[in-house]
C-alpha cells in the first residue's frame, strides 16, 4: 500500500472511500511483489499499479464493487485457456489480490499507519484475508514496535499475528501467513497477509573471501541486502558474489565510514569481518565497534588470529565495552566445515543476538519458542503469547 499511501490518504481526510486492491501472494513470474497496490478513487481515478497493465482492468472491477458491497474479497488471477489475454497474466504467472474499501470507518487506524511511515518508523498491516468467518475478512491489526492498533478478531489472534508480524518487519519482509481460525499456530482456516513498511536491513561483509560469498547468499535469504567490499579488485567482483546487491572495491574502513557518514548504517545492520588480516580487519572494526548502534559485528579468525587482534583492538583505544559487542570469533558452534556450513553458523549467530535467543537445541529447553529482541523484554512491552495451542 505503500505506493498508494499518499493518493489513499487525501481520499480518507476527504471523508471519502477508495477500493483497493494489493498483491498478497505471487507463483512463477508475476510482474509486482507482494505488497503492490493499486487505488480507485471516488472519481474514479486510478493510482498505482497491481500488475504492470495485464489485469488492472478487472482489478478496477472489482475494486468498483467491493467500494459499493463493502465486502471485501481474494482474487486469482493467472493464465487460462479462456482468458489468457482477458483478465490473466500474459507471463505466466499467478498473483492473489486482496481487494478492500477503505475509509474512516472501515479502516480508522490508516492515520497512525500514514504517520509512522512518513517518520520512517517500522510499522507492519496485518490483513485478515481469508477465514470461515466471513466476518472476520478485512480486519485489521497495525503493529510497531511497541505498540498495536485495530484488531483482527481475538486477543489471541492479534498476539500471534503481532509476534509474527514483528519478526517479518525486522527483516523488511511481506508474505502470507497461515493460523488456526482463532490465531492457533498449529492450524488452518485464517490466512493474515503482513505487509511490512520498513527498509530491508544491510548486511556488510568485509573481505572477498569464499566464505563472503556463501555468507552472502544466505544473508540475502534471510532478506537482508548484502554488500560485499574488499580493497582487492581482483577478488571483489559481481562474478564472485552473485547474491550481493552490490559488489564494492574499497578499503573496508573507508567504505564503513563513509557509510556511517552517509547514514547508511543503523541498530539493524550487521556487519562481518572476514579477511582475518589485520590490515584490513583491524581498522574497520576500530570503526564498526565505535558505533553507538549497531545489529551485530563479528570477525572470522582463530583464537589465535583473536588474541592478536583483540590485543591490536586494545593498543588502537577500544575499550573493554566496546570490545565485548565483537563477536569473534564469528558464528555459533555448529562444528561447520564448508564455507556454507560456517554461513549459517554466522546466520544463526545473528539470528539469536537479535532475538535474545540461546543457541541451545529447542529439545532442552521449556516454555516459549519464539523470543521477543532484548531490548523489548526489558521494556515489557510485548504481549507475549505461546507458540503451542
Amino acid at each position: 500500500m505503500r505506493d498508494v499511501l499518499a493518493e489513499l490518504m487525501k481520499v480518507w481526510r476527504a471523508g471519502g472511500t477508495a477500493g483497493v486492491g494489493t498483491v498478497v501472494r505471487t507463483f512463477r513470474s508475476a510482474p509486482r511483489l507482494p505488497g503492490a497496490s493499486m487505488m480507485v478513487g471516488p472519481d474514479g481515478s486510478v493510482s498505482g499499479s497491481v500488475s504492470g497493465g495485464c489485469v488492472e482492468g478487472a482489478v478496477y472491477q472489482a475494486a468498483t464493487e467491493v467500494t459499493q458491497s463493502g465486502t471485501p474479497r481474494l482474487e486469482r488471477y493467472g493464465v487460462s485457456d479462456g482468458d489468457a489475454f482477458a483478465v490473466g497474466l500474459t507471463c505466466g504467472g499467478v498473483i492473489d489480490i486482496f481487494v478492500e474499501a477503505v475509509s474512516q470507518a472501515t479502516f480508522p487506524e490508516l492515520a497512525t499507519l500514514s504517520e509512522d511511515v512518513d517518520a520512517q518508523r517500522p510499522v507492519a498491516l496485518a490483513v485478515v484475508i481469508a477465514h470461515p468467518d466471513p466476518q472476520w475478512i478485512g480486519r485489521r491489526l497495525v503493529v510497531g514496535r511497541d505498540s498495536e492498533a485495530g484488531s483482527l478478531g481475538s486477543a489471541r489472534a492479534d498476539a500471534a499475528v503481532a509476534d509474527d508480524a514483528r519478526g517479518l518487519l525486522a527483516v523488511g519482509r511481506s508474505e502470507v501467513l497461515k493460523y488456526g481460525p482463532d490465531g492457533q499456530r498449529l492450524g488452518e482456516g485464517m490466512e493474515v497477509f503482513v505487509s511490512s513498511y520498513a527498509p530491508r536491513p544491510r548486511m556488510l561483509v568485509f573481505g572477498a573471501i569464499d566464505f563472503a560469498a556463501a555468507l552472502a547468499q544466505q544473508g540475502a535469504f534471510l532478506g537482508y541486502r548484502v554488500t560485499v567490499c574488499d580493497a582487492r579488485s581482483l577478488f571483489a567482483t559481481r562474478a564472485r558474489f552473485p547474491a550481493a546487491e552490490h559488489v564494492v572495491v574499497d578499503w573496508p574502513h573507508r567504505y564503513l565510514a563513509a557509510q556511517v557518514q552517509a547514514g547508511a548504517v543503523d541498530e539493524s545492520t550487521v556487519i562481518c569481518v572476514l579477511t582475518h588480516d589485520p590490515k584490513f580487519d583491524v581498522p574497520v572494526l576500530e570503526v564498526a565497534l565505535r558505533l553507538p548502534q549497531v545489529g551485530y559485528v563479528g570477525a572470522m579468525g582463530s583464537r589465535r588470529t583473536h588474541d592478536d587482534r583483540m590485543r591490536r583492538l586494545r593498543a588502537a583505544g577500544l575499550t573493554d565495552a566496546e570490545l565485548s559487542r565483537l563477536a569473534s570469533p564469528i558464528g555459533l558452534d555448529l562444528g561447520a566445515r564448508t564455507p556454507e556450513e560456517t554461513a549459517v553458523s554466522i546466520a544463526a549467530d545473528v539470528i539469536a543476538r537479535r532475538w535474545g535467543g540461546g543457541g541451545l537445541p529447542l529439545a532442552q529447553l521449556v516454555g516459549r519458542i519464539h523470543h521477543d529482541a532484548p531490548e523489548q523484554q526489558v521494556a515489557g512491552e510485548f504481549g507475549a503469547t505461546s507458540t503451542i495451542p
